[in-house]
């Protein structure tokens, strides 16, 4: 559920997001060619981890956190004064301000950037794109050097 500065926000509900990933290079000689197998793993393992979860937003100044017993527990929080009680397995608190296309796209960049620089010295920039729909979502670039 999406939040807004005035404290108002989005009924709880789904998406099944798209991610893309595209990389602005350097050199696109054979020798500097990037291993795409550790990206594509990267990703995979991360939208394996989301997959089926409620995203909250763990920096959202409208999220509070009233109990939270751990795994095989519950988790009760508010967001915006109203109240949510759930499995504490089917929820994943992420350190973002809200959950929104722009933030999940901010995120997953950040994350990826410091596994890509770690493959190849080729790559100049991310780009993350997170769609809730086909044509409607948002990116987040990053300079990598």
């Amino acid at each position: 559920m999406t939040v807004f500065p005035d404290g108002k926000k989005e009924r709880l509900h789904g998406h099944n997001y798209t991610v893309a990933v595209a990389l602005d290079v350097a050199s696109v000689e054979l020798a500097a060619m990037i291993p795409f197998a550790g990206i594509k793993e990267s990703l995979e393992a991360l939208c394996q981890g989301w997959k089926e979860h409620v995203l909250l937003a763990e920096r959202c100044p409208f999220l509070k956190i009233v109990r939270d017993e751990g795994e095989g527990g519950e988790l009760e929080l508010t967001v915006c004064g109203k109240r949510y009680v759930m499995p504490r397995e089917d929820a994943l608190l992420l350190p973002i301000d809200n959950v929104s296309v722009e933030a999940l796209a901010a995120h997953i960049a950040g994350i990826l950037s410091e596994r890509i620089a770690a493959l190849s010295s080729n790559v100049l920039a991310i780009e993350v794109t997170i769609e809730e729909v086909p044509g409607q979502g948002a990116s987040c670039a990053l300079a990598l050097r």
